[in-house]
C-alpha cells in the first residue's frame, strides 16, 4: 500500500516511521509512505501557506494553492488521482471499520491541516473527511499518524501475525478481553486456571465471554451494534446474570485483579 502524507511538518513523522511495526512494514515493502511538504509548493521567498480569513476572524487559514499543487504532484507521481483524506474535526469519526475499509485501497493521500483550518475550496479536493473525535488539536499531524498506524494494521504483510488485527479490540465490535503471560502467579495474582489447562475449546469460550464481559462493563453501547452470534448471546446472558449477582471487578471469574 502506498500512502502520501501532505503536511507542513514532515519531520514530525520521522520517528514514527522509523520505529517498530511501521519501520518493518516499510522495509519489507508492505507499506510505502511518502511525506510531502506542502511548503515546497509555495512560490514566495517566505514559503507562505496561510493567510487572513476574508470577512475577518481569529487565526489564519491554509491557502488553497499549495495544497492543490501538492495534490497535483501526488497525482503525477502516482499516475492517477489519489484517494484524498482530509484530517479535520468536522469529519466523520474514525473507527476500526473505517480503518479496515481504507486498508483495502491500494493508495491513500492524507492531508494534515493546521492553523484555523483549510480554505473551504480545499475540501472540494477530498474524497472524505476524517476526525479522531470531538476535540481539536494544534494540527492534523498526530491524527494522520493515528490513521496511518490503524489502517496499516489491516494491510497484508504489515503484522507478523496476520491474526493480530482480527483479534484486536473493536475488530468484531467488542473490546478485547484480558490477556496473560508468564509467570502464572505474581504478587498473589494468579492467571485464570482455564488458561493453564490446555483445553483449547474452553480457552476460546472463556476469552469470548470475557471480551463480552469487558464490553458490557466498559462500552455497553458497542453491544447494541455488535454482530453477536447465537452463542455470543447466550454468553451475554450469563454475563448479565453474573454481573447482577456481583461478579468481581477484575473482569475474570476467579477474582484476579489485573487492570482495575
Amino acid at each position: 500500500m502506498r500512502v502520501y502524507i501532505l503536511t507542513l511538518f514532515p519531520k514530525m513523522f520521522e520517528c514514527v516511521l522509523e520505529s517498530s511495526i511501521l519501520k518493518r512494514a516499510r522495509q519489507s515493502g508492505a507499506l510505502d509512505v511518502r511525506l510531502v511538504d506542502i511548503r515546497d509548493f509555495t512560490h514566495d521567498r517566505h514559503r507562505t501557506v496561510d493567510d487572513y480569513p476574508y470577512g475577518g476572524g481569529p487565526g489564519m487559514i491554509m491557502k488553497p494553492e499549495p495544497v492543490y499543487e501538492a495534490l497535483d504532484w501526488v497525482e503525477e507521481d502516482l499516475g492517477r488521482k489519489p484517494y484524498v483524506i482530509l484530517m479535520t474535526p468536522q469529519g466523520a469519526r474514525f473507527d476500526a471499520d473505517a480503518a479496515r475499509r481504507l486498508a483495502e485501497r491500494p493508495d491513500l493521500c492524507i492531508v494534515s491541516g493546521h492553523y484555523e483550518g483549510f480554505d473551504e475550496r480545499v475540501r472540494l479536493s477530498a474524497s472524505e473527511e476524517i476526525s479522531l473525535g470531538d476535540f481539536v488539536l494544534t494540527g492534523g499531524e498526530i491524527p494522520a499518524m493515528a490513521v496511518l498506524d490503524a489502517v496499516s494494521r489491516f494491510v497484508p504483510g504489515v503484522l507478523g501475525d496476520e491474526e493480530s488485527a482480527s483479534s484486536d479490540s473493536f475488530s468484531d465490535g467488542l473490546l478485547e478481553g484480558p490477556q496473560y503471560t508468564r509467570p502464572p502467579e505474581y504478587r498473589g495474582m494468579r492467571v485464570p486456571d482455564v488458561l493453564l489447562r490446555g483445553d483449547h475449546s474452553a480457552v476460546a469460550r472463556w476469552r469470548r465471554k470475557e471480551a463480552i464481559r469487558r464490553t458490557y462493563r466498559r462500552r455497553p453501547d458497542l453491544l447494541d451494534r455488535a454482530d453477536l452470534t447465537f452463542e455470543d448471546r447466550l454468553l451475554l446472558e450469563e454475563v448479565v446474570k453474573e454481573e447482577a449477582a456481583g461478579a468481581p471487578r477484575s473482569d475474570v471469574g476467579d477474582g484476579l485483579s489485573h487492570e482495575e
